[in-house]
Formats: C-alpha cells, structure tokens, sequence
C-alpha cells in the first residue's frame, strides 16, 4: 500500500473537519457518547477519504496532443555527411 501524499492528507484532514461541523449542526449532541459517535464517524470518512483518493500515475506516458519528448522528437538538423 502506497503512503498517502500531502494532498491526500489535506482532503482527509479537511473532510474530517466538514464532517465533523455537518454532523454536529445536523445532530446536536447533549451526551458524551452521541459526540464520540459523531467524531468516530467523522475520522472514518476522512480516513476513507484520504485513501480513496485517486493518485497521479506515475511513469505513464502523456495524454494526447501533449508536445513531443526530446527523445521521440525527429531529428531536424541537417546531416554532416556527404
């Protein structure tokens, strides 16, 4: 399993926060069970989050129309040889 990156953890981090903030407005809680409930919740969709994320492929090639590498590019020098 991969670890997750910067950007992974910041929408996981964020969600929970929303989450968090959603639920208690949604729910107002008047017990200490109900509000550990709430962050249970909120830190399983924020885990969830961080982990589904999609991650940027690495060593894939460029999409279409994306300019030519230097290495696939035609050589356009005029040749040396007679």
């Amino acid at each position: 399993m991969p670890r997750p990156t910067a950007v992974r953890l910041a929408y996981g981090s964020a969600t929970v926060v929303c989450s968090t903030v959603v639920l208690l407005l949604l729910f107002p809680a008047a017990e200490g069970a109900w509000t550990a409930l709430v962050g249970t919740v909120a830190l399983l969709l924020g885990a969830g989050v961080a982990l589904g994320a999609p991650a940027r492929a690495r060593g894939r090639g460029r999409g279409a129309g994306a300019a030519p590498t230097p290495a696939a590019a035609p050589d356009r020098q005029p040749s040396l040889r007679r």
